[in-house]
């Protein structure tokens, strides 16, 4: 499949209700956006072989492989981890944004949602996507060394993730629904078992090791 190089951005939708996918492909493609859909992770999955869209929009209660599995897959796999991941969900727990972060989303958003919202977010999420792209092709030959063994919490590493998309403390805290200084705590003991120097080194350990 070749994306359109005049559009926006190309984004996967990942749903399998057809009158949402319907409404949200007209929405996005009326925006700017090459839209391309999958009415399940593993279908999602098997199009990422062949396509690599800048933007993945994915709901997470879906048949054969749910939102969190997917998630999860593209952030093992080196050649589509870097991509951002926006979940669109009717679970509204603390618990369930916890989980969705944990498994590699970028944003969570719970349904329903003001589309006005979801385009600041798409805005968002793609001038991430786009300024890791520049990160990745500009990388420096000499990479960031840490401990062997060295291995991040579930939690350290969603942290991680979001320092390396170039949130602040803040920023993060208000998307994790947990204090500035519990974030700057994480970080600070991220550093010490990395023995890195600061956040951008970190930043680029992450991204290096295929992490983000």
């Amino acid at each position: 499949m070749v994306l359109d190089v005049e559009a926006k951005g190309a984004i996967l939708l990942v749903d399998d209700d057809v009158n949402f996918v319907t409404l949200m492909s007209g929405y996005l493609s009326y925006q700017g956006y090459e839209v391309m859909t999958a009415e399940s992770g593993s279908q999602a999955i098997e199009l990422l072989n062949t396509v690599k869209p800048d933007l993945i929009i994915s709901d997470i209660v879906m048949p054969e492989m749910n939102g969190y599995a997917f998630a999860e897959t593209v952030r093992r796999s080196a050649d589509i981890n870097w991509i951002p991941i926006i979940f669109l969900s009717a679970r509204d727990q603390s618990y369930d944004r916890v989980q969705g972060l944990s498994a590699g989303a970028t944003v969570y958003m719970v349904k329903p949602f003001e589309l006005t919202e979801l385009s600041a977010q798409v805005e968002s999420a793609l001038r991430s996507s786009h300024l890791m792209q520049q990160t990745r092709a500009k990388r420096s030959e000499l990479t960031i060394s840490v401990p062997a063994g060295v291995r991040l919490t579930n939690t350290e590493l969603t942290v991680a993730r979001l320092v390396a998309q170039g949130l602040s403390n803040l920023e993060i805290a208000q998307r994790l629904n947990a204090s500035k200084r519990t974030i700057e705590s994480h970080i600070s003991h991220m550093l010490k078992k990395t023995m890195l120097s600061n956040r951008t080194e970190l930043s680029r350990w992450i991204i290096e090791s295929n992490l983000e």
